[in-house]
């Protein structure tokens, strides 16, 4: 059984990491590929930078 609550524990962990990574991208994505719209979207900012920063961000969290 305690395996069982450490193991959901560290999932819950793990997806509130991933949902303050989402979080913080969030805020500054917009702006981001907004910025460069006279050449045209920066499409950059969701191909990459979107899984990136919800991967450090659940890392980050299950590390702490």
């Amino acid at each position: 059984m305690r395996e069982r609550v450490e193991a959901l524990s560290g999932t819950g962990v793990a997806l509130a990491g991933g949902f303050v990574g989402l979080l913080g991208w969030a805020a500054d994505a917009e702006l981001r590929a907004r910025a460069g719209f006279e050449t045209g979207p920066d499409w950059s900012v969701l191909h990459a930078e979107l899984p990136l920063t919800v991967l450090v961000g659940v890392v980050a969290a299950l590390s702490a």
